[in-house]
């Protein structure tokens, strides 16, 4: 079984009067890519700045593998990778010149300096542009060089923070492709508003809102709510509404017009089957049937207006 490199605990973060970050919790295994999503001014941001310790926690609990970030912060923080938004580039070096200033820093032994420069530049795809000013780069290049310096030290964990703001569709599917690599050894958490971005490469999915989590599942537990017990189907020959409504399993229908409804139907009994049967034997001339799929967009806004709203009652 995978262990957790990442452990927060009972995670607070205050200033003054304002709560931002209010008591979450939660682990990251190795071998997992986490989404962490929030709206602006959720306390998603705060959470980062605690989880890379540029930030100290009011109360709770941070430990990377194994490392209380407290009270070994030098310990913890040598297993820690971390992109920030704005990548730490230093524009006037070339990208070879750069990546061996980041090893030095992160006390890479002298000996295997090289190694852990061409491991880098392996997984990024940096080979091509070795001895290029990293100025001169593209953004998608920028944000590769970046992660290169998150990873040459071989850290247990790996925080990205808006990994691909800024980037073009080909350069995004790049890094995304990239992220699910580093998935493989790290344990690794993708900060982003992007909410396609988390579909696409995340293993396990954690929603915060005003400084709490009100959502914490895998990837298929997200799915499974995107799911609606409704089908959308059409005729040519459209039946009777009460011919639909009296199929086993269907809770109500509604028209859509044009021969199109909608059929709500009970957890676990869709009436799929029984619908084309039924369509072949009364000749409705069925043309489209499919099951209908909340965004995650949907799920996001039912999520945190669910909790705006609770909280002005």
């Amino acid at each position: 079984m995978s262990e957790y490199l990442l452990q927060a605990t009972q995670l607070s973060r205050r200033f003054n009067h304002h709560t931002a970050v209010d008591n979450i919790s939660f682990q990251v295994q190795r071998g997992q890519v986490m989404g962490f999503l929030g709206p602006n001014g959720a306390g998603k941001s705060t959470t980062m700045n605690m989880l890379s310790g540029n930030l100290a926690p009011s109360q709770g609990q941070i430990t990377i593998a194994g490392y209380d970030l407290l009270d070994e912060p030098r310990l913890a923080k040598a297993t820690l990778g971390y992109l920030a938004e704005n990548p730490p580039l230093y524009r006037e070096l070339t990208v070879y010149e750069y990546l061996q200033f980041c090893a030095r820093i992160n006390q890479i032994p002298r000996t295997k300096i090289a190694s852990a420069m061409q491991m880098a530049m392996d997984r990024c795809g940096l080979h091509s542009v070795t001895h290029r000013l990293i100025g001169n780069l593209s953004k998608g290049y920028q944000q590769r060089v970046g992660i290169a310096q998150a990873i040459i030290h071989l850290p247990a964990v790996v925080i990205l923070d808006e990994p691909t703001v800024g980037l073009d569709p080909i350069q995004i599917r790049e890094i995304r492709s990239l992220i699910r690599e580093l998935g493989q050894d790290h344990a690794v958490i993708l900060s982003t508003h992007i909410l396609p971005e988390v579909q696409a490469t995340c293993d396990q999915v954690q929603i915060i809102n005003q400084g709490k989590l009100v959502f914490r599942d895998s990837i298929q537990g997200l799915e499974h709510r995107l799911q609606h017990n409704s089908l959308y189907v059409a005729f040519h020959q459209p039946p009777a509404l009460d011919a639909l409504q009296d199929l086993a399993g269907v809770e109500s229908c509604e028209s859509l017009g044009n021969g199109q409804f909608r059929v709500h139907y009970k957890e676990a009994t869709s009436p799929a089957e029984q619908l084309v049967a039924r369509s072949v034997a009364q000749n409705w001339r069925l043309y489209e049937l499919r099951p209908e799929q909340a965004s995650l967009e949907d799920v996001f806004m039912d999520l945190t207006h669910n909790e705006v709203v609770e909280s002005e009652t």
